[in-house]
């Protein structure tokens, strides 16, 4: 175990039962979908990845996207954690 994982587990251990227990489903849940996501684009076919490439380039063609400038007008380049 990683020291940053033991303080984090010495932390949850100081809150009361409830609250550990949601920690705990938050974290198997993220590991679950993460498990999830990792499953599926190991098993994209390289022609479905070639399908998506080309509907996303046909969507940005069409005008059907918005600079990511747009989208984050705070800056996409700034760290969200501060």
């Amino acid at each position: 175990m990683t020291h940053l994982l033991r303080r984090a587990v010495a932390e949850i251990e100081r809150l009361p039962d409830d609250e550990q227990d949601a920690v705990a489903e938050r974290i198997l849940s993220d590991l679950a979908d993460e498990r999830a996501w990792t499953q599926r684009f190991g098993s994209t076919s390289e022609k479905q990845w070639a399908r998506l490439a080309e509907m996303a380039r046909r969507d940005i063609a069409a005008g059907g996207t918005i600079p990511l400038e747009d989208a984050f007008p705070a800056g996409v380049n700034e760290d969200p954690h501060g």
